[in-house]
């Protein structure tokens, strides 16, 4: 009998160690092959860990709540046939199935500046994953009242879902039934519930991320997490570079017209729907490769000029709030890979679905103000990069027409394009050519081209 060592995986690039959750397999289970092992949890992600063997479990290398690091032995396997053998790395590894993303991808790249409060955990035995304790604690929720929320996960566990749900309703609750301090001038302060009954005013709820306080007219509502964190990122970025941000508009009736002709044929051959959005990374990649220091970072007083193009595009979330998910290698990549790439980046955004790898290492980012209807924007740089470029909504307008027999007046399909870049290292001269370019890029298509 052989003995397989079980090999903690690779759970992406900013990950490097788990907490084990649950042992679903015991010591002496049969496993088949891609049986579920164990379950482990990460500030990314809960996941479940797979066999890549089939035999017999022998040993469990780490109890539960223990942290193992990413290439730890973790268990043995008792396999029938074949010598003693170890995973090579954890990449070779049956892909971890994820269950619920425990934060949103990309969001560990943004800086936050108050530390969270420290709350006693050891007084409780049940689990909870290093996420749920550090939103616990930012929103000074303790131990007691923690144990008492539902849990969705394996065994009752408390995911984030859960303890989110939990904080929303809560902050709900409070606008309904908690009674608010409120100073104001005589009469004595009262607080108007949402049944109308009036009561003597007393303390707010201790939990302050959620609270909605009514007070007159005005509804004062606290940021979410991801928002305080969206705000830090944007004012950090706003202190770092100096934004200036340059317009062109262009004539793109040839993309339009050449669009409205494939888009049904390119549906049923490849069973995905084509949008501007591919043929604007293409037209960004090229003018990158015409204009190379665009795509670069600042350090110090150094800059990094970027060999790979790697282009983000701005996710909408039903939450309303945004992610950059990364479109890595985008110039070696044909339009119909483009696409694929698109389609398939969106819909996990979405869905909350996006892996951790998937935001980061971007070199250059697009945002499409024109999904809101928007003609122009004057986008704020996703750091490190030096530049953005927002594409605007497409309108039909008269334009004059230069022709053989002079000029004319046409209806044209008309878009503006604005781009924000930081003034320390691209001047106005580079800015300006860059845009310039990816409009000509655009102008210049092709209508009979073939995809």
């Amino acid at each position: 009998m052989a003995q397989y060592e079980l090999l903690l995986p690779k759970m992406g690039e900013s990950v490097a160690e788990a907490t084990v959750i649950k042992w679903v397999k015991q010591i002496g289970d049969s496993i088949d092959l891609d049986d579920t092992i164990l379950e482990i949890a990460t500030d990314k992600v809960d996941s479940e860990v797979p066999s890549p063997v089939a035999g017999k479990l022998v040993k469990q290398l780490f109890q539960e709540n223990d942290v193992a690091q990413v290439g730890d032995v973790i268990a043995i396997i008792e396999t029938a046939d074949g010598s003693n053998e170890k995973a090579e790395e954890p990449a070779k590894q049956a892909p971890i199935v994820e269950e619920k993303p425990e934060t949103i991808p990309g969001i560990e790249q943004l800086p936050t500046e108050n530390p969270a409060a420290q709350v006693d955990f050891s007084s409780s035995d049940r689990f909870y994953s290093p996420l749920v304790k550090s939103i616990a604690a930012q929103e000074n929720i303790g131990i007691e009242e923690l144990d008492s929320i539902k849990g969705s996960g394996a065994d009752g566990r408390l995911t984030k879902d859960d303890l989110l749900n939990y904080i929303a309703g809560k902050g709900d609750s409070t606008v309904k039934k908690a009674v608010v301090k409120i100073v104001l001038p005589p009469p004595p302060p009262v607080v108007e519930s949402s049944n109308n009954t009036k009561s003597e005013a007393t303390q707010p709820a201790a939990n302050k991320t959620q609270t909605t306080s009514v007070s007159g007219s005005d509804e004062i509502i606290e940021m979410d997490r991801m928002r305080k964190l969206i705000a830090d990122h944007m004012v950090m970025s706003k202190a770092t570079s100096p934004h200036v941000t340059s317009f062109v508009e262009a004539d793109v009736t040839n993309m339009v017209l050449w669009r409205n002709k494939v888009k049904s044929s390119f549906e049923k051959r490849e069973n995905e729907k084509i949008t501007f959005t591919p043929i604007f990374v293409e037209a960004v990649a090229k003018a990158i490769k015409d204009f190379p220091m665009i795509n670069v970072s600042v350090n110090g007083t150094q800059i990094v000029k970027k060999r790979d193009i790697n282009i983000g595009m701005a996710a909408a979330l039903p939450s309303g709030n945004l992610i950059v998910p990364v479109i890595r290698n985008a110039d070696q990549l044909n339009l119909v890979g483009l696409t694929k790439a698109v389609n398939d980046l969106a819909n996990r955004a979405r869905i909350s679905k996006l892996k951790p790898d998937e935001t980061q290492a971007g070199t250059f980012t697009l945002t499409n103000v024109g999904s809101f209807g928007n003609v122009m924007g004057t986008p704020i740089i996703n750091q490190p990069q030096v530049a953005i470029l927002a594409v605007g909504a497409i309108k039909k307008k008269p334009a004059v027409l230069e022709t053989e027999h002079g000029d004319v007046i046409a209806i044209r399909h008309m878009m503006f394009l604005s781009l924000s870049y930081d003034h320390r290292v691209v001047d106005g001269s580079l800015g300006g050519m860059f845009v310039r370019r990816v409009a000509d890029y655009l102008e210049s298509w092709d209508l009979n081209r073939e995809i």
